[in-house]
């Protein structure tokens, strides 16, 4: 059974049909009740595959590739994406979106309707072609760590990278680029990259400026200190090696890295 068989029994249709099918298939296998902006997916979908593609020869990059990681920096409002070729290659930056906008402020999510950005260790869950933000893709909001330090009752959900330029609790990086992520990642996916993860930030922690804010912000809380030198382990391990390591989560909800 090849790789788009498993994933076809593995996740719903609409999936499939989003993220490379040609237009003659997707409208054959598109059910009722889509809503108008799936329809035009199929062109968006093959009009960014191809400016991919030429982005990635200009950069000597592999297409699609192996494996793609996705950072994202509160503070400095930035998303880079790094990918790479095979698992012992390190990944290799091959673009920084701008946020154009995010709520809340330094700090993880805690609670439904915080309107905070959640801080941690996440990976892509969905892909919403529906999204009332143009397109979207989703976090698995709240993971094992926000399960145990959130709100027991209401921890909160549904949150996306998305397009468009609002935030209650998602990060907003405009329609473009939204197209283009949500490409790469699609293809990167049927490359057989089930999971592809994403964290973020409070702050680029190597950029003194941001560092400052942040320090300065969380001067009087113990808890985010802890926190912060918690997730920090995982952003100067990658800057160093520019692989991911393992991360896992004890019972106390913090991150732990093997």
């Amino acid at each position: 059974m090849n790789l788009a068989m498993k994933l076809i029994l593995k996740l719903p249709l609409l999936f499939f049909a989003l993220i490379g099918l040609s237009a003659a298939t997707f409208a054959q296998t598109a059910t009722a009740g889509i809503e108008r902006s799936s329809y035009k997916l199929p062109a968006v979908l093959n009009k960014m595959e191809d400016s991919l593609k030429k982005q990635f020869e200009k950069m000597n990059l592999q297409w699609p590739p192996e494996a793609m990681y996705i950072r994202s920096f509160k503070y400095d409002r930035q998303l880079e994406v790094w990918v790479k070729s095979g698992n012992k290659e390190p990944y290799k930056l091959f673009k920084t979106y701008k946020v154009c906008m995010q709520s809340g402020t330094m700090g993880p999510k805690r609670m439904e309707g915080d309107y905070q950005v959640p801080e941690g260790f996440y990976q892509i869950n969905e892909f919403n072609p529906n999204s009332n933000y143009h397109l979207s893709l989703g976090l698995n909001y709240p993971n094992a760590s926000d399960k145990i330090l959130s709100d027991p009752q209401r921890p909160g959900n549904s949150i996306y990278i998305h397009g468009n330029c609002v935030s209650t609790g998602c990060i907003a990086i405009s329609d473009i680029p939204i197209e283009e992520l949500y490409t790469l990642a699609g293809n990167v996916r049927m490359n057989g990259q089930e999971f592809i993860p994403v964290h973020v930030f409070p702050v680029r922690y190597n950029v003194k400026k941001s560092l400052d804010y942040l320090n300065n912000t969380i001067k009087d809380n113990g808890y985010l200190q802890q926190f912060n030198k918690n997730i920090r382990e995982v952003f100067d391990y990658f800057e160093a090696k520019k692989q991911l390591p393992i991360i896992m989560v004890n019972k106390k909800g913090e991150y732990v890295l093997n």
